[in-house]
């Protein structure tokens, strides 16, 4: 079981055909409110893989928290650890336009999880063979349940999203970290090549339509991405984290579990929302063995 403990969000999607500058205003293409957040998306992503998935997270006592926990049921994960609360559910805005994003995140209930809620789920933690974390929830609650899982034995994937909270101190309880280029250069404030070096096999860069990249010990290994046909990308990075976790607690090498995870993120772009491209098993086989 791979358990998630994060946030979740409603995704407010706006599109437009150029972003707009500072003061101006333009035309949208399109409108829509999907199910979001990287907790939650992360836990979708792999639960489409067919995994078995525990979510731990806050929402509001309001129709978006209705919703988020339907969508999380439907995709059949475990919301025994769902906590309604009376805080506005968390959104997320995101612009959408020139084939890429811009997303700005208001927490609102997902401030709310505190670490007496990882006591809480203590006998769910001991049953996982993995849990991952992001770092929109409270800092202290990330910490506490890093510490929890590493007195357990269990390890962690930790996708350091948004960067500015992740703290040095946490890396000795992270089994596993996946930052992208930019987020890598913000944690560790020195060139990728050397923050690699510096933690073989737990040290996973994200490179966008490049793929990813590790350090095994002794060489640089370069898992390459594949060519796709790009919509959306939001929740990339979620469907990678989530099919690496998926691969991992399947019994892929790290290799093979990057490779997979790259082939769910690029199946993942060519459709809108971030959750909407999520791949299934089967989808993410036939792209691995160029079928799709």
């Amino acid at each position: 079981m791979i358990t998630v403990i994060g946030s979740a969000n409603m995704d407010l999607v706006v599109g437009t055909e150029n972003f707009p500058n500072q003061g101006e205003t333009v035309i949208g293409t399109i409108f829509d409110t999907v199910p979001g957040g990287k907790g939650a998306n992360q836990a979708i992503a792999a639960a489409r893989l067919g995994g078995e998935v525990h979510m731990a997270c806050c929402v509001g006592n309001d129709l978006f928290g209705t919703s988020i926990v339907d969508n999380l049921q439907q995709n059949n994960i475990d919301t025994t650890s769902v906590l309604r609360v009376n805080e506005a559910s968390g959104i997320a805005n995101i612009l959408l336009s020139e084939g890429d994003n811009r997303i700005i995140v208001v927490p609102g209930a997902n401030s709310l999880l505190m670490p007496s809620h990882i006591d809480a789920m203590e006998e769910v933690i001991k049953k996982s063979k993995l849990v991952m974390l992001q770092l929109e929830i409270p800092i202290p609650t990330v910490i506490y349940a890093l510490a929890k899982c590493q007195a357990i034995g269990v390890p962690v994937l930790l996708n350091p999203a948004p960067a500015r909270g992740f703290e040095l101190d946490m890396m000795p309880s992270i089994t596993y970290l996946t930052p992208n280029e930019t987020e890598c250069e913000q944690i560790f404030g020195m060139d990728m090549i050397d923050a690699l070096e510096k933690y073989p096999n737990r040290l996973i860069i994200t490179l966008g339509s490049d793929g990813a990249r590790y350090f095994d010990g002794e060489r640089h290994i370069i898992v390459e991405g594949f060519k796709t046909n790009v919509v959306d990308t939001t929740g990339a990075g979620d469907t990678f984290n989530g099919a690496l976790a998926h691969g991992m607690v399947t019994g892929m090498d790290l290799e093979q579990a990057v490779r997979f995870a790259n082939a769910a993120a690029s199946l993942s772009v060519e459709k809108f929302g971030a959750q909407g491209g999520m791949p299934t098993f089967e989808e993410v086989e036939s792209r691995l063995e160029g079928r799709l």
